[in-house]
């Protein structure tokens, strides 16, 4: 392959990006795939704080991405080995203030996005390339592509959104409207700043034999004034206001063909928004496909990397392979106590199918019942100590459990405010958790949702019974004792239950964790998708008593998407 290094591309303001790209030896053009983010391109998957990633898919994986010799890995991004013999020119941008390209770092805004158009027009536009670009990458290279698609670049073709993200408000940083802290505090250092434009302590490139933060060595002064606080601005902005909705996509806008990859197990950042891209994007050539495992491992396995190619093959090449004929919705189905997963092929989201089925809370028996409440009962708990765990009679039959979830709550507080934290589980006939590897986390629960009670106002065009949607744009303190109807969101889930299996709902006033297995203090059910910020949650406020409250005129129920079987 012909390998250039550093290429410069011009944004519309002047400020060069450097590229690298990766194409075919030939003469005939190739169809691109390009990325843009914030890792510095000159980083290697299988170096610094990537290294125990790349351990983990190695170890698990050994022949991952045969034929390759994982010579120009970068973290979540294509293999260029891979693509290129594949027939198709790979390109890596350094986004704006970050890896070996000046500028002002604002990750996730208007400015990227635009610089993002600039890239794929230039990428087009190359005496090599057919005029065909494809957007393919994972997480951050995922969540850029629905804002840049937004703006609808002429020469971008399809795209593959691999676990990623797209309400930046409601499903990056701020859950239910509380804010997510913690994994901004762990990712944004570790990831973004350590290869900010001018770091002198970046990792070197070892393709170039330089730092992958560029020539230039600035000072820290220097270099925090060239960056935006993003923590501080979520931080800052408790309501849905515009900072979030700039870095959000109109999906009325959103019309380029896709093929939305979700995680079942990436609570707190990635699944939401690539069954949302699904619903409610324009394309009218759109899929969606749902999996299990860790963050980055099925994007690399076999299954990943054919299912990319395929649609790839058929729209930026123009094959006849007959994926214009699949099914939109291909669901890996998941049971307890395996890997093993079944494929599925359905055609919506959720199911037609779906058997809508309430659980009720009952405070009386403290448990899960398929009948109403005949008694009004109330169950209370310390909110930064305490929990519930409700626990449904043992299933009569095997069943399956696939899409999103609703909880229907009455809850009265000490205090003018409460946030809730809701996580569903289920457990075997012996006991045993059922339980899965997660995005990071090897013990993930089955979903999660989360909800500030001032936050309760719905907007009655967007929610359905299924899924809630919340406004957040108007605070309603509560007052003490009162008692208030709210619907939490939880987000979708994937498992086929046996007989005598039992669901749980685990309800709390702070982030659910259970003793880790291996004792990592991020492990245990939550990963780092934490919410622990104390000026967003003080303790005068978030840690008193919340009441729930069950029965007549009371009902409380958890809103299941039971599946039968097809006849």
């Amino acid at each position: 392959m012909i390998i250039e290094r550093d290429v410069p591309i011009a944004m519309d303001d002047g400020l060069e990006l450097r590229a690298d790209v990766y194409r075919p030896d030939r003469a005939e053009p190739v169809p691109v795939i390009i990325t843009m983010g914030p890792y510095g391109k000159g980083v290697r998957y299988q170096d610094h704080h990537y290294k125990p990633s790349w351990d983990w898919m190695i170890q698990h994986h050994p022949d991952l991405l045969a034929g390759s010799q994982h010579r120009y890995l970068a973290w979540e991004t294509v293999d260029p080995e891979i693509w290129v013999a594949w027939g198709y020119a790979v390109i890596r941008v350094d986004s704006r203030g970050a890896g070996r390209s000046p500028g002002i770092l604002d990750i996730f805004s208007e400015r990227e996005t635009l610089d993002y158009y600039d890239a794929i027009e230039w990428a087009g536009t190359q005496r090599w390339s057919n005029g065909k670009v494809g957007l393919n990458g994972i997480s951050y290279y995922a969540m850029n592509q629905w804002r840049v698609a937004a703006l609808q670049p002429p020469h971008l073709t399809a795209m593959i959104p691999w676990e990623g993200a797209a309400d930046s408000y409601r499903d990056v940083f701020r859950h239910g409207g509380i804010l997510s802290n913690k994994f901004i505090e762990l990712w944004y250092p570790r990831q973004v700043l350590s290869v900010q434009y001018g770091t002198p302590a970046a990792p070197p490139d070892p393709w170039l034999n330089e730092s992958s933060a560029g020539p230039a060595e600035l000072s820290e002064t220097q270099r925090a004034a060239n960056r935006f606080a993003t923590l501080a601005n979520a931080r800052a902005r408790e309501m849905d206001e515009h900072w979030y909705q700039d870095r959000s996509p109109d999906w009325s806008k959103v019309i380029t063909p896709f093929l939305s990859a979700a995680s079942w197990a990436g609570f707190g950042l990635h699944p939401r928004g690539n069954f949302a891209a699904f619903v409610h994007a324009a394309s009218t050539q759109k899929w969606l496909e749902a999996h299990p495992g860790r963050h980055e491992e099925w994007f690399y396995l076999d299954y990943g990397l054919q299912l990319q190619k395929r649609f790839f093959d058929h729209f930026l090449k123009g094959e006849t392979n007959g994926w214009g004929e699949e099914a939109r919705v291909w669901l890996n189905l998941r049971r307890p106590f395996t890997d093993a997963v079944e494929l599925r092929k359905e055609n919506e989201w959720p199911l037609a199918r779906t058997a809508w089925t309430k659980l009720y809370l009952d405070a009386g028996k403290g448990a899960l019942t398929w009948e109403t409440p005949t008694q009004k009962a109330q169950a209370t708990f310390a909110a930064t100590v305490d929990n519930f765990c409700w626990m449904s009679p043992p299933l009569t039959v095997e069943t399956e459990v696939t899409g999103p979830l609703a909880l229907k709550l009455f809850v009265s507080s000490s205090t003018v405010d409460a946030d809730l934290f809701v996580t569903l589980q289920a457990f075997a006939p012996d006991g045993r958790e059922v339980e899965f590897q997660g995005t990071v986390d090897p013990h993930t629960p089955l979903a999660q949702g989360w909800l500030r009670a001032s936050h309760r106002k719905l907007c009655a065009k967007r929610s359905t019974p299924f899924q809630p949607y919340h406004t957040h744009d108007e605070k309603q303190p509560l007052v003490s004792g009162e008692i208030y109807e709210l619907d939490v969101e939880i987000w979708p889930t994937c498992i086929v239950l046996p007989a005598g299996c039992r669901l749980a709902l685990d309800i709390r006033g702070h982030d659910f964790c259970r003793p880790s297995a291996d004792g990592d203090p991020l492990g245990g059910g939550s990963g780092p998708w934490r919410h622990d910020d104390a000026l967003d949650r003080p303790t005068s406020i978030f840690g008193g008593k919340t009441t729930l409250h069950t029965g007549p005129g009371r009902e409380s129920f958890l809103l299941v998407p039971v599946i039968p079987k097809r006849t």
